[in-house]
């Protein structure tokens, strides 16, 4: 069973936008193309996109997806005159008619979801590194080029957290959850509080990488590789 998030400017359900999802067991939650909508994004399997009556509202939607960061794919559900236009820019990962029969949609979901599933390699890494640090996950030890960080175990499943999900905004509230679990009963301050201490322990060179976005919550921003002098002068 799928978790889909169907962006659609409908009123009438994910059913109307994909007749055949009324027929499936999977979990269907309806929001509004906006913005906003890419926190709930982040918690879905599948994005299903609306595209059978504005094309362009909807390729809009799909840059706006790729824009915040959501590394979900994008199920594009179209009309037949639709599919002359969608190309790979778009960036959806399938596309399907609105007609589809269940049968059909059935068997792209499976599929999108082992691709999604295939694709995440950091998700099953024992070890793996974004610039200078290096998380390992078998040992819960991180270290900063080369030198161990004297992190806590929940310091050390925020950072491990937040660094499998690069670019990808978390609210406070998705953290606790995520991190600490539902049985949790301290208030999103905790929060605040963790992430401080960690970027203290990252130091001043590398507190940046556990960045704030204003009034959200907390991403990893993975290090900008340094451009060369030879390839600055190439772009002048």
């Amino acid at each position: 069973m799928a978790d889909l998030l169907v962006l659609t400017p409908s009123a009438d359900g994910a059913a109307d936008v994909l007749p055949a999802l009324a027929l499936l067991s999977h979990r269907t939650r309806v929001v509004a193309p906006e913005p906003s909508a890419m926190l709930d994004a982040m918690d879905a399997d599948i994005l299903v996109v609306d595209a059978r009556a504005d094309l362009v509202e909807a390729r809009n939607n799909c840059n706006l997806i790729q824009v915040t960061g959501v590394a979900v794919p994008i199920l594009l559900v179209l009309r037949e005159g639709g599919m002359s236009i969608v190309n790979a820019d778009w960036g959806a990962a399938d596309v399907v008619l609105a007609e589809a029969s269940p049968a059909e949609v059935e068997a792209r979901v499976r599929l999108l979801m082992g691709r999604a599933s295939a694709a995440d390699p950091l998700e099953r890494a024992a070890e793996y590194s974004s610039g200078d640090l290096t998380v390992d996950v078998g040992g819960y030890t991180a270290r900063l080029k080369g030198v161990p960080l004297d992190l806590t175990y929940k310091e050390f499943e925020l950072l491990k957290y937040l660094m499998q999900h690069p670019g990808r905004v978390y609210t406070r509230d998705q953290l606790l959850q995520e991190v600490w679990g539902f049985d949790y009963y301290g208030g999103t301050r905790t929060v605040d509080v963790h992430v401080r201490r960690l970027r203290a322990k990252l130091g001043a060179e590398h507190e940046h990488l556990i960045g704030t976005v204003r009034n959200v919550g907390y991403r990893f921003d993975p290090p900008q590789p340094a451009r060369t002098a030879a390839q600055g002068a190439a772009t002048v």
